[in-house]
């Protein structure tokens, strides 16, 4: 270890020096690409010598030693370099060499500071070539890969092309190439054959390749030595012979697996870091696809089509129909200067122009065309088999109809009837002798006359029943009517016999004057006595019910499709709208799809009045239907459609024709503001509005047509909703808009419905018995009515003077001539007998004093209030008027 004074540096043999900060380091920034464009300075530094002094005794480093090239790292590729920057410093010095060692070359201090400097500048040249080589080195390869890409992308070209021309090659062709290959192949296994029969050839010994030192090859063989040169690429191994070339195979077109191989896959596609190499498969097949269509651009023969054109239609159906673009469609009708979107309806007549002037025919139909074939549908005669008779029970409130229809089913219905009024239809069915009958129970108040009507029409036959102690009734003959504008015969039910005041007698004859004759009168009506209270007689009614039905031969086609008509129909707050139906053709099952009035839906079960589930319903059976979308009005017509799509179209067609009557009606009851202000001024009629919810359809339909009847020229009901189910909210809020009362029968209000009927102040109505109801609302539509202006004559008084009074005006001075006169009264001023004023008397004196009333014969004054053109000779005309309440 040496101390050196004029450095201060603490050096020993074979290590390095240690130092704070290096003196003499001179440092260079160099530009080091990273690929892609991008650049970063890099810090190099340079540790310069000390020059050597004669003085110092330290052995100096041979030039080799610091000669050494100070190298800048190599750049990473661009994934993996970093970005920081990165300060390349010179590597340590190689130990000093032994003093004893002989030296060489030139030392550093035998360097000038020139030629230091020139060797730095060489030494950063270095470091630039160096760079610029790894950035040419990038360079290349990025441009390596970009050829790659192309190649695979040229391949998959290629690839694709191939398939486009194989699958636009007629089939002709392809099977010819089929042919030629079976044929190349026969032809090889005949050559095949032909070489195995030819005689052997005697092979040659293999020749032998030498290289002598001047490095010329000789091919010799056993026999004799070859001196000709071996062929280029001949390459001999340790003097074995080299193997002749085989025969090149002859071209022959590739098979379908091979032609697969040239197809791009992931594999192909992707590199090795799952970088797409080049276009992606979909664009290949895209590229694919436009290559499959220019190739068949032949222009094809446009279709002419028989387009159906119904009353209104879109544009955009119309060009579906057509098999054209709305495009197109658009532009034809801006040419004629419409302005119209795909979306726009237009009529028949336009939609007719249009199909013609691009070459196709119309068919016109009409909307209601959706309708046919749905009803009505032929029965095959050949699968016609009996069907039970459908019986309805007709006559006259409380003469015992459900009473007798239970006594024949054994139940009891009139309990579950409030005030035991049936209030709806009920259809049953029940067994006699093994055959079935279906009755069908209708109400018989005045107010159901349309349910009862409906129930006529769908029956094959009526029994009539009147009670035996209260004969024929307004609703009796009512039910005479239906039944014989429904052509059906009818069976009379004598009820109540055991009633001591009974009398079957005066029934039969008071029967007589509404044309029905009974068989014990001489004419063809059965008739039967019974009585459903102590069960008599009803093995007979039966037995006449099953006899009449054998004289109609009743039949029907259970294998057809089925069609019948709705009974009745709630919404049931469990199974959602149910319609009781009786089926009248084919037979019904579940899923099916059924159409019934403006609903439809899909069958989901079928139930019986006992509450079985079945699995299908046949003619003449009544059934309880779950599935609807929802509840049709009783006495729809329901029949079984093909599919969603025309159960659909059919619903959305009597929809829109209910919608249509209801504007209607409701335009033509409103008609303009100026009518409906003048009628209201000139009339005073007026409206009670009402949101009417029932437990069924029927219901509702008969309290509207009982209120309907309520309406007079001046005041009438208004139903603003009407419906089957429970009060909700949003009839609450319908009846605030509408200013109506709500009237719930057999329902009630569920409680949001409540709670918004206490906010908004609407009072909710229940009723269970429709005499109540009627007569609530006739009460309350009579407080609508304007009072009766009645006008009571009092007397006439003839005006003799007429006297100037200050402070008063002028005053009649009269004699009453009829009558009396008196004060308060209405007067009237008459002259000639023509009216010239009417108003009040201000004051009635006899004498001096002011007096109530003046007889006949005396004489008063009179003076009118805010009128003086009186004259003597008028006469004055006294008169009471009165306003008297009116009721309905």
């Amino acid at each position: 270890m040496t101390d050196n004074n004029d450095d201060k540096t603490l050096s020993g043999a074979g290590k390095k020096t240690l130092t704070l900060r290096p003196s003499g380091v001179s440092q260079g920034t160099v530009r080091q690409d990273m690929g892609r464009g991008r650049t970063k300075a890099v810090v190099v530094e340079t540790r310069k010598r000390r020059p050597t002094r004669p003085e110092d005794e330290k052995p100096v480093a041979p030039i080799a030693s610091v000669a050494a090239p100070v190298r800048a790292p190599q750049p990473r590729p661009p994934e993996t370099r970093p970005m920081q920057q990165t300060t390349v410093r010179p590597q340590p010095q190689a130990p000093r060499p032994d003093p004893a060692r002989p030296r060489t070359g030139v030392v550093l201090n035998q360097l000038s500071a020139g030629e230091i400097d020139a060797r730095r500048r060489a030494l950063a040249e270095a470091q630039i070539r160096d760079a610029e080589e790894a950035k040419a080195r990038v360079i290349a390869e990025e441009k390596r890969k970009i050829e790659e890409a192309e190649r695979l992308k040229r391949e998959a070209e290629e690839a694709a092309r191939r398939e486009a021309e194989e699958a636009a090659r007629p089939a002709a062709e392809r099977e010819a190439e089929k042919v030629a290959l079976a044929a190349a192949a026969e032809a090889e296994k005949v050559a095949a054959a032909a070489a195995a029969a030819a005689p052997p050839v005697v092979e040659r010994p293999a020749p032998v390749i030498t290289t002598d030192a001047n490095g010329v090859r000789t091919r010799r063989t056993n026999e004799a030595e070859d001196t000709r040169p071996a062929r280029p690429g001949a390459v001999p191994v340790r003097g074995k012979p080299v193997r002749p070339e085989p025969a090149k195979a002859p071209a022959r077109p590739k098979t379908e697996e091979e032609r697969r191989k040239g197809k791009l896959t992931l594999t192909a596609a992707l590199d090795d870091d799952g970088n797409a190499r080049g276009r992606s498969l979909a664009a290949m097949r895209r590229r694919q696809e436009k290559f499959r269509r220019s190739q068949m651009q032949e222009t094809r023969e446009k279709v002419m089509r028989e387009v159906v054109l119904p009353e209104t239609i879109t544009i955009q159906e119309l060009s579906q129909r057509m098999s054209e673009r709305a495009v197109d469609v658009i532009k034809y009708l801006m040419k004629d200067g419409q302005m119209m979107k795909p979306g726009d309806v237009i009529d028949a007549d336009l939609a007719e122009i249009i199909a013609a002037e691009f070459g196709h025919t119309v068919k016109r139909v009409s909307e209601s065309d959706v309708e046919e074939g749905i009803f009505n549908q032929a029965d095959d005669a050949g699968e016609m088999v009996s069907r039970p008779p459908v019986v309805t029970i007709m006559g006259h409130v409380d003469h015992g109809k459900t009473s007798l229809l239970d006594a024949i089913r054994q139940t009891s219905v009139v309990s579950g009837e409030a005030g035991g009024i049936t209030q709806h239809i009920g259809a049953y069915q029940v067994e006699k002798n093994g055959q079935k009958i279906t009755f069908i129970d209708t109400p018989g108040h005045a107010a159901f006359t349309a349910m009862r009507a409906r129930g006529a029409q769908a029956t094959d036959i009526a029994i009539l029943v009147v009670a035996a102690d209260d004969s024929v009734m307004p609703q009796t003959i009512e039910s005479i009517s239906h039944a014989k504008a429904a052509n059906v015969p009818i069976i009379v039910a004598i009820n109540k016999i055991d009633k001591h005041e009974a009398n079957p007698e005066k029934v039969r004859q008071q029967l007589l004057q509404h044309e029905v004759f009974v068989e014990s009168l001489g004419g063809e009506v059965l008739d039967v006595e019974v009585s459903a209270k102590n069960k008599l007689n009803l093995d007979k009614l039966l037995e006449a019910i099953l006899l009449q039905a054998e004289i109609l031969d009743l039949k029907a086609d259970p294998s057809r499709t089925a069609e019948g008509i709705v009974i009745e129909a709630q919404l049931d707050r469990g199974r959602g709208s149910v319609a009781t139906v009786l089926v009248q053709k084919g037979t019904l099952k579940p899923g099916q799809i059924i159409v019934a009035g403006d609903q439809w839906g899909r069958v989901r079960a079928l139930v019986t009045d006992k509450g079985d589930h079945v699995k299908e319903a046949g003619p003449a059976t009544p059934v309880e239907v779950l599935g609807l979308s929802g509840t049709p009005a009783a006495g729809d017509r329901f029949a079984v459609v093909e599919n969603e799509g025309r159960a659909r179209e059919i619903s959305e067609y009597r929809q829109r024709l209910t919608r249509d009557k209801a504007v209607a009606r409701q335009s033509g009851q409103r008609g303009s503001l100026e009518q409906m202000m003048s009628k209201l001024q000139n009339t005073g009629f007026k409206e009670f509005p009402l949101v009417i919810k029932g437990d069924v359809q029927g219901s509702v339909e008969a309290i509207i047509g009982a209120l309907d009847r309520l309406g007079t020229d001046e005041v009438r009901a208004r139903i603003v909703h009407s419906g089957a189910g429970a009060i909700t909210e949003s009839d609450i809020a319908l009846a605030e808009s509408s200013d109506a009362a709500i009237i719930g029968f057999n329902v009630r209000a569920n409680v949001q419905a409540r709670q918004a009927s206490e906010r908004s102040g609407i009072e909710i109505r229940y009723y269970n018995i429709i005499y109540d109801l009627v007569d609530d609302v006739k009460a309350a539509m009579s407080g609508l009515l304007s009072p009766e202006r009645r006008e009571t004559f009092l007397g006439n008084a003839e005006i003799l003077e007429v006297f100037n009074i200050t402070k008063t005006g002028k005053v009649a001075g009269c004699r009453v001539v009829e009558g009396k006169v008196e004060r308060g009264a209405g007067v009237r001023l008459l002259r000639d007998n023509v009216v010239i004023h009417e108003g009040k008397l201000k004051t009635l004196k006899r004498f001096k004093d002011e007096v109530s009333e003046v007889p006949v014969g005396q004489e008063c004054g009179m003076a009118f209030e805010n009128y003086e053109d009186i004259r003597s000779g008028d006469t004055i005309e006294c008169f009471r008027v009165e306003h008297i309440t009116r009721t309905l």
